[in-house]
């Protein structure tokens, strides 16, 4: 997964439902230095009982935010969403030079 190009990124689950297994997922796959790179990472995690579907804010450096609903995707389409974008950003400052 390309990380390099967000900069804000929210997450709200319930750890004990298994329909945030992505959100779970998803928050593996950030690098540890992250958050010393400057990346703003939000987790918020909702009580067992809750029914409230798990959500993911990324912002990216070009200032375009991406909301995804979780508990209806795979990480996989998850992981294809984000990369799509910074598959673009990355294309964009490659032939900007910079």
């Amino acid at each position: 997964m390309i990380t390099r190009f967000l900069t804000d990124v929210r997450v709200k689950f319930n750890p004990f439902n298994r329909t945030s297994k992505s959100a779970r997922l998803f928050l593996s796959l950030l690098p540890p230095n992250a958050r010393a790179d400057g990346m703003k990472i939000e987790s918020q995690m909702l009580p067992r009982v809750s029914k409230e579907p798990a959500t993911l804010g990324v912002k990216f450096k070009d200032g375009k935010e991406m909301s995804l609903e979780l508990d209806k995707m795979r990480i996989t389409e998850v992981i294809e969403q984000v990369d799509r974008h910074s598959r673009g950003l990355a294309r964009k400052e490659e032939l900007s030079g910079n």
